[in-house]
């Protein structure tokens, strides 16, 4: 019986590490307004190592439209801009030898559209990753029933507690979805 549970609970994990990793994805995607995650991805060239920008600068939101990138060591700021400007973010910094200034531009409704399909395949991505957690609950189950005599109701009630368990994840995936999606088509 324990056997059972822990095959529910490695499932719910592994969906749970699926959504996670989705709202991590979604969060970096620039939705027409300052937010300091789309500068996770990039990194800059620091005493020979690529480090993450923000562990060698500040980075502010003063208000909508902008972010504010003060590095910690001024020698910095030519690497910073480098690193922006080489991302593709398609944002283009304004260095004025203290700080480095991003202004958001407005999407445009191409752009948007653009945007609201690159989160729709990744929205499809953490449910095929909830699908196979599912799937391969569902097979160790299944393999119980033959090697450890587990009985045919126990199985089978597992499966449909994992069938739940797939169905509230693949729900919160699409919630973010389209709460993504309503972000970026907010104009």
């Amino acid at each position: 019986m324990s056997e059972m549970s822990n095959y529910t609970s490695k499932a719910a994990e592994n969906m749970e590490k699926a959504v996670e990793y989705l709202d991590e994805q979604l969060s970096r995607v620039r939705a027409g307004k300052a937010n300091p995650k789309i500068l996770d991805g990039i990194v800059v060239e620091y005493y020979g190592n690529s480090t993450p920008l923000s562990q060698v600068a500040s980075v502010t939101i003063p208000d909508a439209k902008t972010i504010i990138i003060t590095p910690w060591e001024k020698q910095l700021i030519k690497e910073i801009e480098k690193a922006i400007i080489n991302s593709p973010l398609g944002i283009t910094p304004e260095n004025n030898g203290e700080l480095i200034r991003l202004g958001i531009p407005p999407l445009t409704e191409d752009r948007r559209k653009e945007l609201v399909k690159q989160t729709k395949a990744e929205s499809e991505e953490a449910k095929i990753r909830v699908r196979n957690a599912r799937r391969d609950a569902i097979d160790s189950v299944k393999k119980s029933i033959k090697a450890d005599g587990t009985p045919e109701d126990v199985a089978k009630d597992t499966e449909n507690e994992i069938q739940k368990i797939h169905d509230k994840y693949i729900k919160r995936i699409d919630d973010l979805f389209a709460e993504k999606e309503k972000e970026i088509m907010t104009v």
